[in-house]
């Protein structure tokens, strides 16, 4: 079921073109006050952390409220070190998952992902988020494996994120083993089926597959009017020729991502 607040995600008609010419899709969150849709959003959030069915035995013995335990423990910090860089990172890489798979129709498993973390306040290493798509049941040249950076802006800054995404982007096939590794590793874990759908992209040389690359910047309308985008370079990207390029932005983001957070623990 398609989650009620990719409602609000709409394709924009700006045009904007890299330095060496590539065209970048530009998208606008048009986030609403609307408690229902929101409620929903926080769910979907939560479930990426802590699944609601954990949620009792993972807070007994602590002596937390499951707001408190929310909070404290799973949620990077609203304020603390590099929390708020975490939430912000964690928003765009979850919203980006959104996009890939209830817009672009991809399987974009995410079990695990966040829910393991030992220090809530560290972001993970290795690809940010991971999309499939099979041509059939058996493997084929036109299953696709869609790899995706995301980089967010939600506070002031010059810093091109689009061309972060560019430059993690590129390294992606060093770390895709390790990645499709540690996702089937995770999916083992209550899914046997899912796992071996990741199988089927972890040997190019017996089962080859299409790779599509993508690098998403997630900003704040105000933070992306002072980036200088149209100068991102694609050219020495090793995929250059299936790279999916894309800008999503909204207004008052950061607001939106600690109001996500607060109802996300509020609501639990």
């Amino acid at each position: 079921m398609t989650p009620t607040h990719i409602k609000w995600l709409h394709k924009t008609d700006e045009v904007l073109k890299t330095a060496d010419g590539a065209m970048v899709e530009v998208w606008e969150l048009n986030h609403e006050e609307d408690p229902a849709v929101l409620s929903a959003w926080a769910k979907h959030f939560r479930q990426h952390y802590c699944l609601d069915e954990e949620l009792a035995d993972l807070v007994s013995g602590t002596g937390k409220s499951n707001a408190e335990f929310l909070t404290e423990i799973k949620f990077p910090s609203a304020k603390v070190g590099s929390g708020p860089a975490t939430r912000s990172g964690d928003f765009g890489e979850i919203l980006v998952a959104d996009y890939i798979e209830f817009i672009l129709g991809y399987w974009c498993p995410r079990e695990h992902r966040y829910e393991d973390r030992i220090n809530a306040n560290v972001s993970d290493n290795g690809t940010d988020v991971v999309g499939f798509r099979f041509a059939g049941e058996k493997p084929s040249p036109k299953d696709e494996l869609f790899v995706v950076e995301s980089k967010s802006g939600l506070r002031p800054s010059t810093e091109n994120r689009l061309q972060t995404a560019v430059n993690d982007s590129a390294k992606d096939r060093l770390r895709e083993a390790m990645t499709l590794s540690a996702l089937k590793k995770r999916l083992l874990r209550k899914n046997r089926e899912s796992a071996l759908k990741v199988e089927r992209f972890q040997n190019e040389a017996d089962r080859p597959f299409t790779r599509w690359s993508g690098a998403v910047a997630v900003l704040d309308t105000e933070t992306a009017a002072k980036m200088e985008l149209e100068k991102t370079q694609v050219s020495d990207h090793p995929n250059k020729d299936n790279l999916k390029l894309v800008v999503i932005k909204g207004i008052s983001m950061m607001d939106l991502v600690h109001a996500l957070y607060e109802r996300a623990a509020d609501e639990a």
